[in-house]
């Protein structure tokens, strides 16, 4: 079965199937029919329809998709595609709505200090950190990058965490009540720095080692892969089974469009098992939603281990930051029992503000920020390279993991993100991409060789806004024909056609990709 009968089969199989439909609050059936996939609660019988004909996927490359050049629907900003192009705010918000937005994003800039301090509503930092601030790591709201060179490496860090050691452990990780097991002294991530009269953890040390790949015509590309280690540890020795798992900061565009995807619409690609052959198996990152306590999808997060917006920025406050919210009260930050000196220094909570450092003004504003950050309107959609690329990319089977298309929820709770056609490029299911780009480090439902599909509208972008091309997740690709052919794993085949293609045809492609 090709890609484009597959994901039609499935998608109308969702649909029509009777199980347990996925709730509005986000909880799915732990035990839902082997096979059933939840169906969308959210459609008249019309909608339905409607939703069925534009998300089926196109045979017809001579010429654009209706809707395709504005890939977040209305939400789309068709400003000027230049270094501020990820900071725009959705352009079909309500102008009762834009004082939120702009408040989220100063929060977001906002500087944090260290405690005590004479600015009572900004200390808290810490004591071990990442950033002082969420555009630290999301420069204009874009990707990270490796240091290359730089004094810091603050859009880049360091995961840490050990496998699962007896059944008591394995328990906690299938029945969702932890992700994975940080080191015992330095915790779930290495902070490269810390408040005056503490010492950081440590640094990231990056080497690399480069071999060439053959393409079709004599052609060759040279890939780096990055070897990690980490220089200068403040606290002794890591755990021996302590695995690191290098992550740079992903792009802000679009998350809430992908928080309003209804469930059944992504469950309704998974296939754990290969039924259909296709070498494509998918599977969900169910995780369990910090605030409810719910089972549920996990989309955000390179390893797709958090379910909402929400809980990605509280996670980025307490441990890239060190600053406590309602939803994730870690006054200290990272800091480990093993580590006292850290644990002894005063936190940033001010009683008359609230019991945490960020008081829920705070997380709702900046979630509500990074909820409504507009993805750009396509460039050069209709031009026959950009086509004649975008047949390549299908035919090559890259849709069967990136899709390109979907209709957000009748009923999301962001009125503007209601109902919109959006073109992410991504299922958002977690794949096997190979030994080449596994980390080794479990995270929930994830294994060591398994990341989520990253969306990849706004990818042709990443040097405009980020001034760098540094691509996946740590950043050793350094252009978009050097991300492709790291793939492996379920992606293999794919890879595979694009190294066989004749030279014009692969440009071909890069332009397609750059359009995005």
């Amino acid at each position: 079965m090709n890609v484009f009968a597959r994901f039609f089969a499935l998608t109308v199989a969702a649909l029509i199937c009777v199980a347990p439909a996925a709730s509005r609050d986000g909880g799915i059936a732990e035990k839902a029919d082997v096979g059933c996939a939840p169906v969308r609660d959210d459609l008249s019988a019309d909608d339905l329809e409607r939703v069925l004909s534009v998300t089926r996927p196109t045979t017809d490359f001579s010429r654009p998709e209706p809707f395709e050049a504005m890939p977040a629907g209305a939400a789309t900003t068709i400003a000027r595609a230049d270094r501020m192009i990820f900071s725009q705010a959705s352009d079909n918000l309500p102008f009762e709505d834009e004082q939120d937005f702009h408040l989220g994003k100063a929060l977001f800039e906002k500087l944090w200090v260290s405690s005590p301090s004479s600015t009572q509503a900004s200390d808290g930092l810490g004591p071990l950190y990442n950033a002082r601030a969420c555009e630290s790591c999301h420069v204009r709201d874009g990707r990270g990058r490796p240091p290359e060179g730089a004094a810091d490496a603050t859009s880049m860090l360091l995961r840490l965490a050990r496998a699962p050691r007896d059944d008591a452990e394995r328990a906690e990780i299938a029945s969702h009540a932890r992700l994975n097991f940080p080191d015992p002294v330095y915790g779930a991530q290495l902070q490269d720095s810390a408040v005056p009269g503490l010492a950081a953890e440590g640094r990231l040390d990056i080497t690399y080692t480069e071999e060439l790949v053959a393409l079709a015509g004599g052609d060759t590309v040279p890939l780096r892969k990055p070897h990690y280690a980490i220089a200068d540890p403040g606290y002794g020795p890591l755990d021996a089974a302590t695995t690191l798992s290098p992550r740079v900061a992903s792009p802000m565009i679009g998350i809430g469009l992908i928080e309003a995807i209804h469930e059944a619409d992504i469950l309704a690609r998974a296939d754990p098992e290969d039924r259909d052959g296709d070498g494509i198996s998918g599977r969900p990152a169910l995780v369990r939603e910090r605030r409810t306590g719910r089972v549920t999808l996990g989309r955000f997060g390179w390893k797709a281990q958090n379910p909402s917006v929400r809980q990605q920025v509280a996670d980025a406050f307490a441990v890239d930051i060190g600053i406590s919210t309602s939803d994730f009260d870690r006054s200290h930050g990272d800091c480990t029992a093993a580590q006292t000196g850290c644990l002894d220094l005063p936190d940033g909570v001010q009683p008359w503000l609230g019991a945490v450092e960020a008081p829920d003004p705070v997380l709702d504003l900046v979630t509500f920020y990074s909820s409504n950050l507009a993805v750009p309107a396509r460039r050069k959609a209709s031009f026959p390279e950009t086509l004649r690329g975008k047949r390549l990319f299908h035919e090559a089977g890259c849709a069967a993991c990136h899709a390109p298309k979907f209709v957000t929820r009748r009923d999301a709770t962001h009125k503007a993100q209601a109902f919109q056609l959006i073109w992410p490029y991504s299922d958002f299911l977690l794949h096997d991409m190979g030994e080449g780009l596994a980390d080794g480090q479990q995270v929930g439902a994830a294994s060591g060789r398994e990341w989520r599909t990253p969306p990849l509208w706004g990818i042709g972008l990443t040097k405009t806004v980020s001034g760098h091309s540094f691509l996946l997740h740590d950043g050793r690709a350094r252009n978009l024909a050097e991300a492709i052919l790291w793939h492996g794993g379920e992606a293999a085949k794919a890879r595979n056609a694009f190294a066989a293609m004749p030279k014009d045809d692969r440009k071909a492609m890069i332009t397609f990709l750059e359009s995005l």
